[in-house]
């Protein structure tokens, strides 16, 4: 199976000195996702989780909702010529009640690490795939001073980030701050992918008294599957897009961007920060 890091020669300049060394870089595969037995996605994604991330990726897509839904999930065989496993190629199999999607040419994805899927999703269609309002009642109460100590813990928590500085990550939380689960991946969709296929493959969706924290920006996309997860508050160390900060605001999720220091924005959502009085006036 692909490791989570691979070492490449590199020529080091420091000062004007020259020398030649390895160094350690996260690993970046491909992974297809076929829905019983027919293709349905390609993400480059750092392996490991991949179950996980298969099934997450399907819970965004509005495929599968508990673990009742899934029958199982196998690697199929790899495409190399000598017919050995590649470990790239997953067979996702839902349970006969589950309606399967209709997948179409344009429905057959390929996804980035950047982008996930890029242009594919509208404010309705996550509004008409949505297995569960986001229903926190009572709701979720989180004071700025614990969101701000959040990337710090999640930054701790990055074990292949010290050693290749590559990889994004995503952690859930308890509203009271415990770190429930942590995962890493080249790219930021697949690291949420991962946490939220984990916890449903757990019995633990929705995730509806969790906080998701993730590195770098707030797209559409992430807000998407936290979302589809149930999840209420998502805070982001960076900037969140447009149409992100419409879909919190028409879905009741919370949004925090820049959230650096003691410092962060509330996009949408503010009733579950727990601001002191007067705090928000001016």
């Amino acid at each position: 199976m692909g490791r989570v890091t691979e070492r490449r020669k590199v020529i080091r300049i420091r000062d004007g000195a020259v020398s030649a060394r390895p160094d350690t870089l996260v690993a970046e595969e491909p992974l297809e996702i076929r829905l019983n037995g027919k293709p349905l996605a390609i993400t480059m994604r750092t392996p490991g989780d991949d179950f996980a991330l298969a099934a997450g990726f399907l819970v965004s897509e509005g495929v599968l909702a508990t673990d009742d839904d899934l029958q199982n999930i196998v690697y199929c065989a790899g495409a190399t010529a000598d017919g050995s496993n590649t470990y790239n190629v997953v067979d996702v199999r839902t349970a006969p009640h589950v309606t399967p999607p209709d997948i179409t040419l344009e429905r057959n994805v390929y996804t980035t690490s950047s982008c996930g899927l890029c242009g594919k999703a509208s404010l309705d269609a996550v509004r008409t795939t949505a297995r569960w309002p986001i229903a926190d009642n009572p709701p979720v109460r989180v004071a700025p001073e614990l969101l701000a100590s959040l990337p710090d813990r999640l930054r701790a928590a990055q074990r292949v980030f010290d050693r290749t500085g590559g990889l994004h990550a995503a952690a859930l939380f308890s509203e009271e701050g415990e770190l429930l689960d942590v995962r890493e991946d080249v790219g930021r969709h697949n690291a949420v992918d991962k946490l939220v296929g984990r916890a449903l493959q757990s019995g633990d969706l929705p995730l509806s008294r969790a906080v998701l924290l993730v590195s770098g920006r707030a797209s559409f996309e992430l807000a998407q599957k936290a979302v589809m997860a149930g999840i209420p508050v998502l805070a982001a160390v960076s900037a969140p897009s447009s149409l992100a900060v419409d879909l919190a605001a028409e879905t009741g999720l919370t949004l925090v961007g820049f959230l650096r220091g003691t410092s962060m924005n509330v996009y949408a959502g503010e009733e579950r920060v727990a601001l002191r009085a007067g705090a928000a006036q001016g």
